[in-house]
C-alpha cells in the first residue's frame, strides 16, 4: 500500500441466505433457497420448479458426467446451428412436443374455435403482402391449388382486415429459406393476405406435399438415434392478427397423408385435417383457375382476447388444484405463489 494511502473499503456482505452443507439430497433446497430473492413472482416461482424437476431428474436417471456433458454438448451444437432463417432450438422444441405444448396452455381453444398447432422453423417477416387472389407460389411443378377460406368470431360474425400469413413449401417439399443462396428478396410460397369485410380471403397456391425436417443439424442426428423418422405429413400454415382477438398459429393438414398417425413435431390435431376437392366449372371460371385445379375451403374461428384470458385463468386454476398448489393466484393466466 503507497505511503498514507487510505485503507480499502470493506467489502460489504451480501444480505444473501446461508446456504448448508451441500449434498445430494439437500442441493435443490438451497439453490431454490438463493434463487428466492428474485422481485419477480412469476420468476421466482419458475425458477423454483425448474430447478426441482432437473435435480430430481438427475436423481431419478442418476445421471452421469459423461451424459450430462453430452447433453451440454448437443446444447451447444443446437445454439451453433441457428440462423437468421433456420431456428434449430424450435425445431429441437417441436421434436419433443414442447411447441404444442406450450401453444396449447398459452391460448386454449373453446370447441367453437379454430385450434392452434405449431409455428414450425420456417416462418419468416419477409413474406410479401398480396392481394386476394394472387398466387403465393412459383413453382411451375407444383399441383394448383384455389383456397377459399374466411375468418370469424365464435358467434359466426365476419371480421374484416385480419392480418394472415400464410406459408407451405413448393413441391420438393422444400421451403424458399432452405435454399443455397436465399437471401430474402424473392420469397416463394409465402404471402401475407388482408380478410375483406365479409371475412372471406382467397389465393391461389400448390397442393402441399409431406417433406423431412432437416436432418443435416443435431436434432436430426437425436431423431435418427432415437429411430425417429423426421417427415411431416402434407401441410399449410396459417397466422392470424386481429386487434381485440388471441394470436392464432395454425395449420391445416391433407387427409390420408402417410404421415398422418406420425408427424415428427406432433403438429397434427383432428378438426385440422382437411380433404381437397375439385373446382366446380363455375368455380374455374369465376376465379379464372383451371378446371383440374384442386380446392382448399375452410371457415376459420378466432377467439377474443377476453375469451381466451378468462379461459386461461380457469384452466390454471384447475391445473393447480390437480397438483394439490392450493395456496396459488393467477395473474394474466400465469400461476404464482400466493404469499399474502
Amino acid at each position: 500500500m503507497p505511503p498514507h494511502a487510505a485503507p480499502p473499503t470493506p467489502t460489504p456482505k451480501p444480505a444473501v441466505p446461508i446456504l448448508k452443507d451441500l449434498t445430494i439430497d439437500n442441493i435443490t433446497e438451497n439453490v431454490n433457497l438463493i434463487n428466492a430473492q428474485a422481485a419477480d413472482p412469476r420468476l421466482k416461482y419458475v425458477l423454483e420448479r425448474l430447478v426441482s424437476h432437473l435435480h430430481d431428474f438427475a436423481r431419478e436417471t442418476r445421471l452421469s458426467t459423461d451424459e450430462w456433458m453430452a447433453g451440454i454438448e448437443f446444447l451447444t451444437a443446437v445454439g451453433k446451428k441457428c440462423t437468421d432463417v433456420r431456428q434449430e432450438f424450435i425445431l429441437l422444441s417441436d421434436t419433443l412436443g414442447l411447441s404444442l405444448l406450450i401453444d396449447s396452455i398459452s391460448h386454449p381453444k373453446p370447441p367453437s374455435s379454430t385450434e392452434g398447432t405449431v409455428l414450425g422453423p420456417y416462418h419468416t417477416h419477409t413474406a410479401p403482402s398480396r392481394p386476394a387472389g394472387s398466387s403465393i407460389s412459383h413453382d411451375p411443378s407444383g399441383q394448383p391449388l384455389l383456397c377459399l377460406c374466411s375468418v370469424s368470431t365464435t358467434t359466426g360474425a365476419a371480421i374484416s382486415g385480419a392480418k394472415i400469413d400464410v406459408w407451405e413449401t413448393d413441391s420438393r417439399g422444400v421451403y424458399d429459406v432452405q435454399y443455397d443462396g436465399y437471401d430474402g428478396t424473392a420469397p416463394s410460397g409465402r404471402a401475407v393476405l388482408r380478410s375483406g369485410a365479409d371475412g372471406a380471403f382467397w389465393f391461389r397456391a400448390i397442393v402441399p406435399v409431406p417433406y423431412c425436417i432437416p436432418q443435416d443439424g443435431p436434432v436430426g442426428r437425436m431423431l435418427g438415434v432415437l429411430g425417429r423418422h423426421a417427415w411431416r405429413p402434407s401441410h399449410m400454415h396459417f397466422m392470424f392478427e386481429k386487434e381485440g382477438f388471441d394470436h392464432l398459429i395454425t395449420a391445416l393438414y391433407l387427409r390420408a397423408d402417410p404421415y398422418e398417425t406420425s408427424d415428427a413435431v406432433f403438429g397434427v390435431k383432428e378438426s385440422l385435417i382437411v380433404d381437397l376437392a375439385t373446382v366446380t366449372p363455375e368455380q374455374a371460371r369465376k376465379y379464372d383457375v383451371a378446371p383440374d385445379t384442386k380446392l382448399l375451403t375452410y371457415d376459420f374461428v378466432l377467439v377474443t382476447d377476453e375469451e381466451t384470458g378468462e379461459l386461461r385463468d380457469a384452466e390454471a386454476r384447475k391445473a393447480m388444484k390437480a397438483l394439490g398448489r392450493e395456496r396459488m393466484k393467477i395473474i394474466q393466466g400465469l400461476p404464482v405463489p400466493d404469499v399474502d
